[in-house]
């Protein structure tokens, strides 16, 4: 069964899944790293792709830029598809001054200025946090790799281009790693499903530096979290 944005049949789609949010680092590592990938979606050009990995079946598909559009192919996966371990794999500015173009976070929370949770009609703030059996073996694996990792809070922001200039001064005090823009809302669709999701991050800029990497870079050279990552199908 097909839905709006996705062309797979039920069974095209692995029970794990990494999410990139650009299409084209998907096609990356369906090219680069897994074995005999064949592709499941096209549809708005967000590739997705089924293969193994180390002889376990695992899928990749591209998210697309924030909260909105992860909200979307996150949830058709879960409830249309059958997923159950959903792996954001993206890039973030970091905002602390001890971390470096490169580093990799894994966000064992995320805060948003988003109002994606007000869905749930909660009476209170909802804190969205990744699957913990995710997060362990996640860190067992870059360990195992001799990959550093840093694991804390993140912020998935709804403006990329803020017109508030102090904000993050503000979310540097709470000791916030890094900004990315879709993590909480996965979080929110597994944790309401009862589904696992975890994102790992590389800086891809640092906004207290104000340095920054290419996009051909972001597209091709963050493997290290993609390694993390395909270790946990």
């Amino acid at each position: 069964m097909s839905t709006p944005h996705n062309s797979a049949k039920k069974g095209d789609i692995a029970e794990t899944i990494l999410l990139p949010g650009d299409p084209l680092r998907a096609k990356f590592i369906a090219d680069n790293f897994l074995e005999n990938p064949i592709q499941f979606n096209t549809v708005r050009n967000m590739f997705g792709y089924t293969g193994t990995y180390k002889g376990k079946r695992i899928s990749v598909m591209g998210t697309g830029m924030g909260i909105p559009s992860i909200g979307i192919y996150s949830y058709e996966l879960i409830h249309f598809y059958g997923v159950k371990n959903l792996i954001r794999i993206g890039s973030c500015g970091a905002i602390q001054d001890d971390l470096n173009l490169y580093d990799v976070i894994i966000g064992m929370g995320a805060c948003t200025n988003s109002n994606y949770a007000h869905q749930y009609n909660l009476p209170g703030t909802y804190s969205a946090i990744a699957s913990f059996e995710l997060l362990e073996k996640a860190v067992s694996v870059a360990k195992e790799k001799n990959i550093p990792v840093r694991v804390g809070n993140i912020l998935s922001s709804d403006t990329f281009y803020s017109a508030d200039d102090t904000e993050v001064e503000r979310w540097q005090k709470m000791n916030i790693l890094g900004i990315e823009m879709e993590a909480y809302a996965l979080y929110c669709n597994a944790n309401f499903a009862k589904v696992n999701a975890l994102t790992i991050l590389t800086v891809s800029d640092s906004i207290v530096k104000k340095e920054e990497t290419t996009a051909e870079e972001r597209e091709k050279s963050f493997t290290k979290m993609m390694e993390i990552a395909l270790e946990l199908a």
